[in-house]
Order: structure tokens, then C-alpha cells, then sequence
């Protein structure tokens, strides 16, 4: 079970500690801000895993040296679950030369 909104880790006794990294990306679309977007969360999707927040920070357009519109783009920032390979379960005690049995 899922804690409320805002609180920290889960009720069922997962670990309540997380960690978030954040990034900035920038999506381009020759349609729309909307689809510069989800151009660019689609790509972060590709590499980043665990997304969990989008928050648009800037919207511009992009010109041609004539002033015609050559795209549209959309600055987003990211955060996504931060796993470090010391955090990842099959690390545990690696730094230690503990070697854990591989299922």
C-alpha cells in the first residue's frame, strides 16, 4: 500500500527513504508545445527509469534566420528514482568484497 501524498515510503514496511535526482530536457515538435513534451519525456523514458514528476519551466519557439516558425520546444524538469549500484540489492556489502548468491 502506497503512503498518502506527501508522505514519505510505503505503509507495508518498504524502505522510507528514497532518493530523487532532477534534470532539465528540452523537447522539440514542429506541431506544438504539448508534443515538444511528450517528445521529451518520451525520449528521458528511454534512459531514465522510475520518472516521477514534469514541470514545465519554459516554452519558446524556435525561427528560421527569415522569421518563419522551425519548431516549437518545450524546457521540462525531470526527477526520476536515483539508484547509485551500492543501493541496488545484489550490491549489498560489495564495497565490504561480500559477494550475495545469485538467485
Amino acid at each position: 500500500m502506497r503512503a498518502p501524498h506527501g508522505v514519505a515510503g510505503d505503509i507495508d514496511g518498504e524502505d522510507p527513504m528514497s532518493v530523487y535526482r532532477v534534470t532539465e530536457i528540452i523537447g522539440t515538435s514542429r506541431t506544438s508545445w504539448e508534443d515538444a513534451a511528450k517528445e521529451a519525456l518520451a525520449a528521458a523514458a528511454g534512459s531514465l527509469r522510475d520518472l516521477r514528476v514534469a514541470e514545465v519551466l519554459q516554452q519558446d519557439i524556435a525561427l528560421s534566420p527569415d522569421g518563419q516558425l522551425e519548431a516549437y520546444r518545450t524546457k521540462l524538469r525531470v526527477s526520476f528514482k536515483y539508484e547509485s549500484d551500492m543501493m541496488r540489492p545484489e550490491r549489498v556489502g560489495a564495497e565490504f568484497g561480500y559477494a550475495q548468491p545469485s538467485a
